[in-house]
Formats: structure tokens, sequence, C-alpha cells
């Protein structure tokens, strides 16, 4: 009589350790390279953040107005104006009567822009003009201040009005400075880039003028470890300036895994 065909449980237990053993032998040369894997994709999402992160600060620091870059709080925050558009404005010795931005009676509330008028278009209420910024600490030539920078209240083809004229001179206070090239920006109000180690975050803040108003802020990377701004503070009233950002993201799950992104902007200061 012949025997059933399979096989028994002594042969299924053996099967299954030498099976065991063959497959700890195989995950022990393949542990390391799936680890590197891991630790190389981990590595890659961190660069990209801080990449985009500082790229995205780039962005907005190249459309600054001219020398309102500024770094505060020992290097942990910058903060400037964006310019959203600009144009010139008609001054007193090109006009034949009046249109002109007048810098001598702050009752004169309007001007005309000479040429196209800036695009996207201002808008009234929310945009302002700033005339001939010299940086921040610089007399009558400081947004900051609220020296050289006037709100728009309405717009009528290329007249602008102004709800006042901080431009003038008063019994108090000096003009503001002419613009060599009669040039005037648009601006809605100061953005900060600020790094919050404490929340491990790197965050972007607007709409928090008056100081009392609570701002709007915006996640732009977290895990963030270490942060730092730098800008030459006695680069105001310069043609240029260069602002150095360092930026160091970690892993959540292993701190000591991080990656240090240095990144420097070159800006503009045309005035």
């Amino acid at each position: 009589m012949r025997r059933a065909g399979g096989f028994t449980l002594i042969e299924m237990i053996v099967v299954i350790v030498l099976t065991g053993i063959v497959a700890g032998m195989v995950a022990v040369f393949l542990r390391a390279p799936v680890q590197a894997y891991v630790d190389s994709a981990a590595r890659a999402e961190l660069s990209d953040a801080a990449d985009i992160a500082v790229r995205r600060i780039a962005r907005e620091v190249r459309r600054a107005l001219p020398n309102s870059v500024r770094v505060t709080g020992g290097g942990s925050t910058v903060e400037f104006f964006p310019t959203k558009s600009g144009g010139r404005y008609l001054a007193e010795e090109d006009d034949e009567g009046a249109g002109y931005l007048d810098f001598t009676d702050s009752t004169d509330l309007t001007f005309t822009v000479v040429g196209q008028m800036p695009s996207p278009a201002i808008v009234p209420g929310t945009d302002s003009i700033v005339v001939y910024n010299l940086g921040p600490g610089i007399d009558r030539a400081d947004a900051y201040a609220g020296d050289n920078i006037a709100l728009v209240s309405s717009v009528a083809g290329n007249v602008v009005t102004l709800a006042s004229n901080p431009f003038a001179s008063t019994g108090a206070t000096a003009a503001v400075l002419s613009s060599p090239a009669r040039r005037f920006q648009v601006v809605t109000g100061p953005v900060k880039f600020v790094c919050d180690l404490a929340n491990r975050q790197l965050v972007r803040q607007w709409n928090y003028t008056p100081p009392s108003t609570a701002p709007a802020t915006a996640i732009l990377a977290s895990n963030v470890t270490a942060c730092r701004f730098a800008y030459d503070a006695n680069i105001a009233n310069t043609r240029s300036g260069l602002l150095g950002i360092s930026l160091t993201l970690a892993r959540p799950d292993m701190p000591a895994e991080s990656v240090q992104l240095f990144h420097q902007i070159h800006v503009d200061n045309p005035i």
C-alpha cells in the first residue's frame, strides 16, 4: 500500500525554521540600504521645505520698498514694505498749472501720475504712496515713521487724491525730499518674517499696523531648530544690499538629523 503524498509536521517545522533563518540573514543585509533610502528621503523633504521657505522670502524681498529692509530681534526678524507697483508723479517744475505733488502745501491732496497708471491698480483706502524712502532712522525719509507715506483716498483717471499730505512742510517739520527721478512706490503695509524658535516655526506676519493690531500669521516652515537673518545696518541710502538667511530644519522623529540652508538675497534700492 502506497503512503499518501505530503509532509509531516516535523518537516514543516524544519522548513519554517530554515526560512526564518534565511529571512533574518537577508534582513541584516537589506536593513542598511532601506534605512539609507528612508533617511535620504527625509533629508530631501527637509531640504525642499527649507528651500521653498527661503525662496518665498527672496521673492518678496526683491519687491521691497527701497531702503525698507531691516533686521531686528537680534537677527530673528526681517521686516520690509513690499511694493505693489510704482510710477512717476508730476512735479512742480514740470507743471504749467495745478496737478503736481505739492511739497509746500499740506492742504493740497491731489497729484497727477505721469504716463501710464501703475499696474496692478491702486486700491483707495488700502494702498499708500511712498516718496523717496532713504531708510529707517532717516528724518523725513522713513516710511516706518510715517514721514513719507500717505494713504490713497481716491483715484480718478491719472489723478490721485491722498487722505493727507505728509510730504509738505508744516510749521514744525520740514518737507519730505522730492525724488530726483520723480518716482513713487505703491505699498499696502509692512510684513515680517519671524524665526519663532519657541514653536519651531518660521512665520510670515502682516496687517499689524497700528502696533496694537494682532498680526495675521502664516507658517512658512515647521521643525525649525535655528534661524537667523543678517543685513548691513549701514546699508541705508545705497543702491543695493545683501540679505543673508540661515535656516536649519530637523526631523521631528530624529532631532539629530537636520538640514541647514544658507541663502543670500540681492536687494535693489532704486530711489
